[in-house]
C-alpha cells in the first residue's frame, strides 16, 4: 500500500471513530441526564443511536468506493448534527450553547436530502437539484438566526437557562419560523422523493438498477416526516410505531447510497469480462451484445467507423441514416477513437450511464483493445500465412533444384564418363591386341576407378533426387529407400495413382531420415513403413522395435523432420517409451487432387 493511500485511510478512520464517538457521547449522556419518569424507552434510544453509526460505516464505504469524496464527507458531519432531544438535559444550563444546538438539531435532515441529490454521481447534476440544495440551506440558515435571537428557555425542549442571544421576545415570529422551517424541510424532501420515484418509474434499466433502493427508503422517510410535522404542529404526541419506521428509513438512504454505488462500481468489474469475451478480436455482432449485456442495457447500439466511405455504419455495414442520439434526450453518444485520433466505433447508449465515466472509460479500452487485437491477429495470421507459402516456395525451390542438379549430372557429367569409359575400354583392347601388356594393365586399372567414380556419382543423384520418385512416384521409391536400409523393413504404401510434386518429394526424404534414425540409433532387428492416403491426406508411419526413448528435442535428425513436415503444413506425433520401440506419425493435407 502506497505512503500516501495508507495516510488517507488513516486520517479518514480517525475521523470516523471522532464522530461516533461524539454521537454516542451525547447519546448516552443525554439518556443519563434525563429523569427516570420521562427517558424514552432503552430499544428506542439504542435505534436512534444506531442510525448515525450506520451513516459513519457507510461514509468509510462511500470513501473507499465512490465517484466523489462529497457523499461521504456529508455522511460523516450526520452523526454530529443527528443531536438527541434528551442531550438538551446535558447543555440546558449553557445559555450560550443550546440556542446554537437548538437552531441546527434539524441540519441532519438537509444533508439526507443533499445526499439523496447527489445521488449516485456524487455531485449536483442539475439546475432543479441546486435550486433544491439552496432553499434547503437558506431556510436552515434563517431559522438558525431566528432561534439564536428569538427563542426563549419556554420554547426549549428543557429548562433552559436564558438565552444570551434573544434580543426581543417574539413567541408568534418564532413559533410561524419553527413550524415553518419544519413545513419548508417536509415540502422539500417530498420533491426530492418525488423527482426520485418518477425517474425511477420513468427510467431506463440501467437507471432502475442504478437506483434500485433509494426511493423506497426515501419514500418511508419522507412519510414519516410528514406524520411527525404534523403531530408537531398539532402539538400532539407522536406515535412511537412511527418515530421507528422513521428512523429505520433514514439509516436505509446510506445504505441505499452504498448499495448503489457498489452497483456501479461492479458494472465497471464486469468490463472485465467484457474483455475476456472479446479477448480475440471486435466480431462486431458479438461485440455489441456482450456490451449490452454488461451494461444491462438493450438500448446499446454500435455503430462502426467505415474509413472506406468516411461514415458510421452498423454490424451488418448499413449506413447511419438518422441522428443515432434520440430526440428525447434518454440517450448518449460515445466516440471511440484510436491513440491516434481514428474513429473506431459511437456507442449510443442509456443517458444515465454518462455519470458512470469510469465504466464508460472502461468500455472505450475495452473496445479499443479490442480492435487492436483483432488487428493484431489478422496481421499475426498474414504474417504466418506468408511465411508458411515462403516456406512452401522454398521447398519446392529446392526440389526442383534437386531435380534440376540430378538431371544435369545424369544427361552431362555421368554421360560423359559413361563416354570415356567406352573410349578407355576401346584404347585397352586395342593395346591388349597389340601385346602391350604394361599399358593394358593400367587402362584396366584406370576403367576400374572410372567405374567406382560412375558408381559413386549414381548414388549420390539418387541422393539428390531419385529418379524412382519421379517416374513412379512413392509406389516405386519408398521400397527401393527401405531396401537400402540395413534394418530389416515391411513396407505398405498404398497411395493410389501420383500426388503433388512437393508431397511426394517431401514424403520420400522425410521417410528417408526417420529410416536412417532407425538405422543409426533404435538399436531395432525390425522396422515398418507404411504410407496410405486418407481422407484428404496423406500418413506416413514409421515404427521400430528399437529401444525407444527418442525425443523431438534430442539431436537434429527429428528437428528435420519436423520442419520438413511444418513447411507443407503438415503434424507430426512420436511416440517413443523407453523399452518399448519408437513410432512417428505423420500427416501431410494434400491441398490438389492426387494425380494420375
Amino acid at each position: 500500500m502506497a505512503p500516501g493511500r495508507k495516510g488517507r485511510i488513516v486520517r479518514r478512520s480517525i475521523a470516523i471513530a471522532a464522530v461516533v464517538a461524539v454521537s454516542l457521547a451525547m447519546e448516552v449522556s443525554g439518556f443519563l441526564a434525563t429523569p427516570d419518569a420521562e427517558r424514552p424507552e432503552v430499544a428506542w434510544v439504542t435505534l436512534h443511536a444506531v442510525v448515525p453509526l450506520v451513516f459513519a460505516a457507510c461514509a468509510g464505504i462511500a470513501w473507499a468506493i465512490g465517484p466523489s469524496r462529497v457523499p461521504a464527507r456529508l455522511m460523516v458531519i450526520f452523526p454530529i448534527l443527528w443531536i438527541p432531544q434528551t442531550f438538551y438535559a446535558v447543555i440546558g444550563g449553557l445559555g450560550w450553547l443550546w440556542p446554537v444546538v437548538r437552531g441546527i438539531d434539524l441540519w441532519w435532515a438537509v444533508l439526507t436530502g443533499i445526499l439523496v441529490l447527489v445521488y449516485p454521481r456524487g455531485w449536483l447534476g442539475d439546475r432543479t437539484d441546486r435550486v433544491i440544495a439552496r432553499i434547503a440551506v437558506a431556510a436552515s440558515l434563517v431559522n438558525l438566526i431566528v432561534v439564536v435571537l428569538f427563542a426563549s428557555p419556554d420554547a426549549a425542549p428543557c429548562d433552559c437557562a436564558p438565552n444570551v442571544y434573544q434580543i426581543t421576545e417574539a413567541p408568534a415570529l418564532f413559533a410561524f419560523v419553527d413550524i415553518g422551517f419544519r413545513v419548508v424541510g417536509a415540502g422539500l424532501a417530498l420533491v426530492i422523493a418525488g423527482r426520485l420515484l418518477v425517474r425511477w418509474v420513468r427510467g431506463s434499466v440501467p437507471a432502475r438498477a442504478v437506483a434500485f433502493l433509494m426511493p423506497v427508503a426515501l419514500l418511508a422517510w419522507v412519510l414519516t416526516v410528514l406524520a411527525l410535522v404534523v403531530s408537531y404542529a398539532m402539538s400532539a404526541t407522536s406515535l412511537q410505531v412511527i418515530d421507528t419506521v422513521s428512523l429505520i428509513a433514514i439509516a436505509s438512504i446510506p445504505v441505499s447510497y452504498v448499495a448503489g454505488i457498489a452497483h456501479t462500481r461492479n458494472m465497471r468489474a464486469r468490463v472485465a469480462d467484457l474483455m475476456r469475451i472479446t479477448r480475440e478480436g471486435a466480431d462486431r455482432g458479438l461485440w455489441a451484445e456482450s456490451l449490452a449485456r454488461t451494461l444491462r442495457d438493450a438500448s446499446v447500439r454500435v455503430y462502426w467507423w467505415d474509413e472506406e466511405n468516411g461514415r458510421y455504419a452498423d454490424a451488418a455495414g448499413e449506413p447511419i441514416e438518422h441522428d443515432p442520439a434520440d430526440r428525447n434526450g434518454d440517450h448518449s453518444l460515445l466516440p471511440v477513437s484510436s491513440p491516434t485520433g481514428m474513429p473506431i466505433a459511437l456507442i449510443r447508449h442509456d443517458r444515465v450511464l454518462t455519470t458512470n465515466s469510469r465504466l464508460l472509460d472502461g468500455v472505450s479500452s475495452a473496445l479499443r483493445l479490442s480492435v487492436d487485437n483483432g488487428r493484431l491477429r489478422s496481421e499475426i495470421e498474414r504474417t504466418l500465412e506468408q511465411v508458411r507459402q515462403s516456406r512452401q516456395r522454398i521447398v519446392e525451390a529446392g526440389v526442383e533444384a534437386r531435380r534440376r542438379i540430378e538431371r544435369d549430372l545424369h544427361d552431362g557429367a555421368q554421360q560423359h564418363l559413361v563416354s570415356l569409359g567406352m573410349s578407355l575400354r576401346l584404347a585397352a583392347n586395342t593395346a591388349r591386341e597389340h601385346g602391350d601388356e604394361p599399358l593394358t594393365s593400367a587402362l584396366e586399372d584406370t576403367i576400374t576407378m572410372l567405374n567406382q567414380a560412375l558408381r559413386e556419382l549414381r548414388e549420390l543423384a539418387h541422393g539428390i533426387h531419385p529418379s524412382l520418385l519421379s517416374s513412379g512416384g512413392l509406389a516405386l521409391a519408398v521400397p527401393e529407400l527401405a531396401g537400402r536400409c540395413p534394418v530389416p523393413v515391411e513396407v505398405d504404401v498404398q497411395a493410389e495413382g501420383r500426388l503433388p510434386e512437393l508431397i511426394e518429394s517431401t514424403a520420400y526424404f522425410v521417410l528417408a531420415e526417420c529410416l536412417a534414425n532407425v538405422a543409426k540409433h533404435s538399436g531395432a532387428s525390425r522396422a515398418w513403413v507404411r504410407a496410405h492416403v486418407f481422407d484428404h491426406e496423406l500418413r506416413l508411419v514409421v515404427r521400430d522395435n528399437g529401444v525407444g526413448g527418442a525425443s523431438l528435442e534430442a539431436g537434429t535428425g527429428m528437428l528435420g523432420i519436423s520442419d520438413r513436415i511444418d513447411a507443407v503444413d503438415g503434424s507430426l506425433e512420436l511416440e517413443s517409451p523407453p523399452g518399448a520401440g519408437t513410432t512417428v506419425t505423420m500427416r501431410i493435407p494434400l491441398h490438389e487432387a492426387p494425380s494420375e
